[in-house]
């Protein structure tokens, strides 16, 4: 095997791969084993590691086609697009993202660390597990990764520059139909709504005219406000952590689209995880959680503000009152796609395992109701938050319902 086209690789494939294109990393004497890991919806995460010296790594390759749906059919550029982020990402929030080594065009894949040593963070939470660095550390990333994309910071023509260098038109389809329209409508096959909850979502979801309104706007804010390179999945499957480290991965939805998407999407999967533990009888775990959200919105707030102050180049941005109006244009995105995440997650295609693993059939239904009020009031209200305790006051006003 010459790797001098493109073929998916197996196990077997990939350490011949490691072994006639890694010798930067494995000398010629390793005795190199493999195991393929991915459990998403896109890739194959290859760890392939030398059985003398302990060295691995990670090799994550994209295929033409999503591992969930044939129906996806992808460009492979997205692994590219990964690489080229990472790397970017890497200087803007040093020590949260994974180093990466090498990306290779032919076979589409990306070489990085392996990180076996910390844990997903869906994973971990649903162990019931804390991570009190955790909103430090994602508040951090965030700041650091939207705000200095952004044209109050980056002249103007360099920002147009990323803009077109980052187009990534497959991916951003994918989220323009599983998380803005699919959910909203009973005429998609795609929808997978758990049978008890049916007729709940007719009623709340696919016949409310003025939500499906909502999310259509929504929708066409994402398709064109360019405002700063976002992750565009950033969930806590798309984080590996412990006790002291947090490693943001998976960027391959990135491009230039509204911040508030990637702040939403993670309090939304920190809702999930909430209602798993609600569901489970761990109450010192969800009063946790609860901080958690409370913490990531006002420390990012914070962090943004300083961060502003000492970073914002643009004239016409440092106007008396601008700093506040764009804040809270962010708090409004990010409320409306904590609802959009909280409700695609659980009718669309796409689900969480903290929803889905709780076996107790009431439950089930009282979680996902919970989230799904929640979502709808985050999707209509969406304009009248300003601190995390507001974020939070949503969910516990669902719970109280149920």
């Amino acid at each position: 095997m010459k790797f001098d086209t493109y073929f998916t690789m197996s196990e077997e494939q990939a350490v011949a791969y490691a072994k006639s294109k890694l010798n930067f990393i494995f000398n010629q004497e390793a005795e190199l084993e493999c195991k393929e890991i991915g459990d998403g919806n896109l890739n194959y995460i290859f760890k392939i590691w030398d059985k003398v010296s302990g060295k691995s790594i990670i090799v994550k390759q994209s295929g033409p086609v999503a591992r969930i749906s044939d129906e996806f059919t992808l460009s492979p550029d997205r692994n590219r697009i990964e690489f080229e982020i990472l790397k970017y990402e890497g200087e803007l929030a040093p020590g949260l993202v994974p180093q990466v080594y090498m990306y290779d065009p032919i076979m589409n894949c990306t070489v990085m660390d392996d990180l076996s040593d910390h844990q997903i963070m869906r994973t971990a939470l649903m162990q019931f597990k804390k991570f009190p660095l955790f909103s430090e550390h994602i508040s951090e990333f965030m700041v650091n990764t939207l705000l200095l994309t952004t044209d109050v910071v980056l002249e103007h023509k360099q920002k147009k520059e990323l803009v077109k260098n980052f187009i990534n038109p497959e991916l951003c389809e994918i989220s323009e139909d599983l998380v803005f329209t699919e959910p909203f409508s009973n005429n998609k096959s795609r929808n997978d709504v758990f049978a008890p909850n049916k007729e709940w979502v007719e009623e709340h979801l696919y016949h409310d005219h003025q939500l499906r309104l909502e999310t259509a706007i929504m929708k066409f804010e994402f398709m064109n406000h360019a405002q700063s390179l976002i992750h565009g999945d950033l969930h806590t499957g798309s984080i590996f952590i412990k006790e002291d480290s947090t490693k943001i991965i998976d960027p391959e939805f990135a491009f230039f689209g509204p911040m508030g998407y990637d702040v939403g999407n993670v309090i939304a999967n920190l809702m999930f995880a909430w209602a798993n533990s609600d569901a489970n009888g761990q109450l010192d775990h969800k009063l946790w959680l609860e901080e958690t959200i409370v913490d990531v919105v006002d420390k990012f707030l914070v962090k943004f503000s300083i961060a502003w102050d000492q970073h914002v180049s643009e004239y016409t941005a440092k106007y008396e009152g601008f700093k506040e109006y764009y804040i809270s244009s962010i708090l409004r995105d990010t409320a409306g796609v904590v609802g959009l995440e909280g409700i695609r997650r659980i009718v669309g295609l796409a689900h969480v395992k903290d929803i889905t693993t709780i076996r107790d059939e009431a439950a089930r239904v009282r979680a996902e109701r919970i989230c799904m009020t929640a979502s709808k009031r985050f999707i209509m209200n969406r304009s009248s938050f300003s601190s995390g305790r507001e974020f939070l006051a949503v969910i516990k006003e669902a719970e109280n319902l149920f």
